[in-house]
């Protein structure tokens, strides 16, 4: 686990394809990154779920200790609200350093969560995401822990920056602020937030694409690109597979939106409608 802490204190930037299974995992490691992320939402996919906090805690680890037994890179994971209060925060932070993971991300949304790029997302309150984030720093022993944010949306980015040097304060090892919207908020979430940062850069979603030698310029340590593996593979599936069956898919529209209704987005947000 020291190797990416090695890693964070080296000049460049870090780049961490979204990994989920063997055959995303075996494929990062045979093509030389320096570090992997094990994306939720593929995890998600992969059980044919949206990525809207339907995967549980034991299935999320079980999926690390797969990923990390067949990887000789630090993983860093998706491990979403942190699955309840901070004794719950605390058994994950356990599990997921058990699991052999490098880092675990852990982000302020109120449970169940949906994917950062999302419209509707909802936070906690920066008091009681604090108390999660104390607990995490407490519990684990060497992981670092990445605490992030998704306030930009509802709230704006005054209250995700202030979010985000508040979390560092508490002792996060990197900040994640979601979604971003422009390259003038990246760059000043770079000049405003003293810490090591993460930006997530999604196919199709609310950030812009930047240039690695850019971001590492403005200071950003880590990007991650959960989609690179996934939505790739997912491309080529229905490409082949509408071949052989002589007629495309019926599908509409771009993005992380439009991804996840092929895993039932639409007809689980209307069960959580119906029970709101």
């Amino acid at each position: 686990m020291n190797r990416l802490r090695e890693l964070l204190a080296a000049d460049g930037l870090i780049v961490a394809p979204g990994v989920y299974d063997g055959i995303s995992a075996a494929l990062v490691a045979k093509l030389g990154f320096t570090a992997a992320y094990m994306t939720g939402a593929g995890v998600s996919a992969s059980f044919g779920l949206p990525d809207i906090g339907l995967v549980t805690l034991t299935e999320m680890v079980g999926r690390a200790r797969a990923l990390s037994s067949q990887l000789e890179i630090p993983l860093l994971a998706d491990a979403d609200t942190g699955y309840g209060s901070p004794i719950n925060v605390i058994r994950t932070v356990r599990e997921y350093e058990a699991a052999g993971v490098a880092a675990i991300q852990l982000e302020d949304q109120t449970f169940p969560k949906r994917c950062g790029h999302l419209a509707g997302k909802e936070v906690i309150s920066a008091d009681q995401f604090a108390l999660s984030l104390r607990a995490a720093v407490d519990a684990r022993e060497e992981m670092l822990i990445v605490a992030r944010t998704d306030s930009r949306a509802p709230l704006g980015l005054e209250e995700a920056i202030a979010r985000a040097n508040r979390y560092a304060s508490i002792g996060a090892d990197v900040i994640f602020v979601e979604a971003p919207r422009s390259m003038e908020e990246i760059e000043e979430i770079a000049a405003r937030v003293d810490a090591p940062l993460l930006l997530n850069l999604v196919p199709g979603g609310l950030t812009p694409e930047v240039d690695h030698a850019r971001l590492a310029e403005l200071g950003y340590r880590i990007a991650i690109y959960p989609g690179a593996v996934m939505m790739a593979v997912v491309s080529g599936a229905i490409e082949s597979l509408s071949k052989l069956r002589g007629r495309g898919l019926d599908a509409e529209g771009s993005g992380p939106e439009a991804f996840f209704d092929l895993f039932g987005l639409s007809a689980w947000q209307a069960l959580g409608e119906r029970y709101a």
